[in-house]
């Protein structure tokens, strides 16, 4: 068992450092521990989680929102929206084999054992990485899926009934996690060391995750009450320090395995999206003002002088004695925090009609974030300013602090909620969720096409799934085809 988890590791990092598809029998090998122990399968599901919201999914995702550029050789392609079905095919496996199909086995396991606790966890597991994929593909195989003894050929459901048995998973493993019975052993779980509670504001934050996406705004602010409370309770995935085995894997893009091929400026000097609203420097974009001062939060994510391609802005993978970035090589990695629940709870108030309630909870963040940087690791804020003051009523009305332009107030603080919620949601395919949510919007923040008039709604099927599914959609949505929620 521990070669199957070295080499279920092993396996997702050639995916993400080649960006090429596993071939099916190494997958099949790979993911089939059918005699197995439970907890350990569980273990692994939990690493091939890293592979699915961490690997390649966030990079593109991160390109197509503005986080950094893609700056050189197929990543230079990414940047101008020209892909191929089978740069997804590494992450369609992962998604399917390295979780889905593992977690059914797992299920199939615990259940009629009673183990509520383990089967709760499994299917938080199972509907954030289900959740994801429908977000970013969207219609793909749910019901009939990973269950090739009966289905070789799995039909597509539409992306409105994914999201909506996705709220039924959740509830699901609420009521097991509620009952307490069936607690793993102690290792078993990486994410959240076995703790049911955690477990279940976890669910509750992906449940309002889903209701926003598909704009059910009042259920999202109902799930979100009951959501990740803390930060402590926030799922992150941890990372060490060993090449190809756990090192955070934005690193080993990055500083390993592709160097140069991201940056946060283009070779005529155009800057990234979110380094013109952090970056101190530029003046005219910076949203820094005299309750804000974003340059420890800039130093977190950026580094101004690159060490992979000197003397340009780049994302941060350093780790040093006074600056470590979100992207070192042992950097714990976002998965469902405590910093998206309270601004999606900032976000559902406003959108309510509640001005003094919206406030209120983007307050809240802010004193986070005041609070010793908030996310930001300590000892980048440490050696870096930062200031997140609160805000008041008069710094949104006609000409205050954050109206300048003179739009209704209530306007001005949704566009500063999600304008935080973009900045917040770095290299995390739920930045790229809001972008498109919000591309159609009086507010919002609005990114420009690098090239042409046209941004990218999707990502595009793989490339093994359109030629072994008869049943995959024809003809294949192409990236500038919308999906069904955004419309």
């Amino acid at each position: 068992m521990k070669k199957y988890i070295s080499l279920l590791a092993l396996s997702f990092t050639l995916t993400f450092t080649g960006c090429e598809s596993l071939v099916s029998d190494l997958n099949d090998d790979l993911n089939n521990p059918t005699d197995a122990p439970a907890e350990l399968m569980f273990t692994g599901i939990e690493l091939a989680a890293a592979s699915v919201h961490e690997g390649y999914n966030s990079l593109l995702s991160s390109i197509w929102s503005g986080y950094y550029i893609g700056y050189d050789r197929q990543w230079a392609d990414f940047q101008v929206y020209n892909v191929a079905g089978s740069y997804f095919d590494g992450m369609w496996s992962s998604s399917y084999y390295g979780i889905h199909r593992n977690a059914r086995i797992i299920l199939e396991k615990i259940e009629p054992q009673g183990l509520k606790v383990m089967a709760g966890m499994t299917k938080v597991l199972m509907a954030h990485n289900i959740g994801t994929m429908t977000a970013l593909y969207g219609d793909i195989p749910y019901t009939q899926a990973a269950q090739l003894e009966t289905y070789p050929n799995a039909k597509y459901d539409s992306q409105t009934e994914i999201y909506a048995s996705m709220q039924k998973l959740l509830d699901e493993a609420i009521k097991d996690l509620e009952t307490g019975v069936g607690v793993p052993r102690a290792g078993t779980d990486i994410l959240l060391g076995g703790d049911p509670k955690k477990w279940i504001e976890v669910a509750y934050t992906l449940k309002a995750r889903f209701y926003t996406d598909t704009k059910e705004y009042a259920l999202a602010a109902t799930a979100a009450a009951k959501g990740v409370s803390r930060a402590a309770n926030s799922m992150y995935f941890p990372h060490g320090t060993i090449l190809n085995q756990n090192q955070n894997f934005i690193y080993n893009f990055l500083a390993v395995s592709r160097i140069g091929d991201a940056a946060a400026v283009t070779k005529t000097g155009e800057a990234s999206q979110l380094l013109k609203l952090i970056d101190p420097t530029l003046t005219s974009s910076y949203r820094g003002n005299a309750k804000t001062d974003e340059t420890a939060r800039f130093n977190f994510y950026y580094l101004r002088q690159g060490v992979n391609v000197a003397n340009r802005v780049e994302p941060n993978t350093i780790k040093r004695a006074n600056q470590v970035g979100f992207m070192s090589v042992d950097a714990s990695f976002p998965l469902v925090t405590f910093q998206e629940n309270k601004l999606t709870q900032a976000e559902m108030a406003i959108r309510a009609g509640s001005f003094a309630d919206g406030l209120k909870f983007l307050n809240e963040y802010r004193a986070f974030m005041n609070s010793g940087g908030g996310y930001i690791n300590s000892t980048t804020a440490t050696n870096f300013t930062f200031k997140y003051l609160p805000y008041e009523d008069a710094d949104f009305v006609n000409g205050g602090m954050e109206n300048k332009d003179n739009i209704a107030k209530n306007d001005a603080l949704l566009r500063e909620i999600l304008e935080e919620r973009y900045v917040t949601f770095y290299c995390q395919t739920i930045g790229w969720n809001d972008e498109r949510r919000n591309r159609n919007s009086a507010v919002g923040v609005k990114i420009t096409p690098s090239t042409g008039t046209r941004l990218p709604w999707r990502f595009i099927y793989s490339q093994n799934e359109i030629n072994g599914n008869p049943l995959a959609p024809k003809p294949v949505p192409g990236v500038f085809d919308a999906m069904t929620i955004y419309k």
